[in-house]
């Protein structure tokens, strides 16, 4: 009988910040199919999800990909749910209304590639800062690019198991990069982003390379740009308006929300989110075409299209959970006033 081996993912119940943690299950004649991934458990006392006393937490098979670097083997995102298969308090994915995937998400992912060994990221040096920001930027070559080796693998690795990145570009400080990932459907977006962050910290396990997701790892009194998980989001609506006065009221339905959206955008944003470095300041918020210092950007392409696209919202942070973004904004998008536009 042929074994598979089936990586079951999920989020731990740690605040502010959920980490992922997996184990692994071994299945005969495995399918390969998300419906035929048994239901399973864990103990939810080791991951601040449930009490010693009562400690079974069920894991939800949702998506499945292929696993490049296992032989027979699959990954599983998984929904935590309570005993009772209720979803549990940490559930970002249970609280998203998009059952008809209507709503598409375009997240660019932000990083630092962490040397255990200085504390700091590669192409740091131990002592002292290096150059100013500027020359690292979508750079290449020894002086300017760290870490490409690791970055050309996970890059790999995620078009092999099907994840669907769009792009790969070496960010503004040493040892800083991105990855885009685009799905029609926002649970499947936050799938694909759990997935390629899991790949990417199983890589840095191989080269002793921890993967960085704080926001603001270098302080604030360093001039450096923090790293954030910008949200490109649209719906049938955004899609087809033909219409500025469409847009800003959706725009406008953001304002009034500022703080529900922060409560979900990431820990210790306030860091970030200062009105330098490209981005806003976390208690204002703010529209613009092709503005990247605002709170919402209206892409130059949703323009010339004549006012059909997306929008790109800049205050989700890199540590950020995809699920509850998506959720927050499809929530506010939905409360737009679009009657008389």
């Amino acid at each position: 009988m042929a074994k598979s081996k089936l990586e079951y993912i999920w989020l731990d119940g740690y605040k502010p910040t959920q980490s992922l943690r997996s184990k692994t299950k071994i299945e005969g004649d495995f399918s390969g199919k998300l419906e035929d991934c048994p239901m399973w458990s864990f103990d939810g006392s080791s991951t601040e999800q449930a009490p010693g006393g009562s400690s079974d937490c069920l894991l939800k098979p949702v998506y499945i990909i292929t696993d490049p670097q296992r032989k027979d083997g699959y990954l599983v995102m998984c929904e935590v749910l309570n005993s009772d298969g209720t979803p549990h308090e940490s559930n970002g994915r249970a609280t998203i209304e998009d059952d008809d995937n209507d709503f598409w998400f375009g997240f660019e992912q932000e990083y630092f590639l962490w040397s255990p060994v200085t504390n700091k990221p590669l192409g740091f040096p131990a002592e002292g800062d290096p150059a100013p920001q500027g020359p690292y930027y979508c750079s290449v070559g020894a002086n300017n690019a760290f870490g490409r080796y690791i970055i050309e693998e996970h890059l790999d690795v995620c078009l092999e198991a099907g994840l669907n990145v769009e792009g790969i570009n070496a960010e503004v400080a040493p040892g800083q990069w991105e990855f885009q990932i685009f799905a029609k459907g926002a649970k499947e977006a936050g799938d694909q982003i759990w997935l390629a962050r899991y790949l990417l910290e199983r890589i840095g396990e191989k080269y002793n390379v921890a993967i960085n997701w704080h926001c603001k790892p270098l302080g604030t009194d360093a001039d450096w740009n923090g790293s954030g998980m910008h949200a490109n989001f649209s719906n049938t609506t955004l899609r087809t308006a033909g219409s500025q006065e469409i847009y800003a009221k959706i725009c406008d339905a953001f304002a009034p929300v500022v703080k529900e959206h922060i409560a979900v955008y990431g820990a210790d944003n306030h860091l970030r989110l200062t009105g330098k470095h490209e981005t806003q300041s976390i208690d204002q918020f703010s529209y613009g075409i092709s503005d990247r210092g605002a709170s919402i950007r209206i892409p130059i392409a949703t323009v010339e299209r004549g006012w059909k696209g997306w929008l790109e919202d800049r205050r989700p942070n890199s540590a950020a959970d995809p699920y509850k973004v998506a959720a927050r904004i499809i929530k506010t998008v939905k409360s737009a006033d679009l009657v008389e536009a």
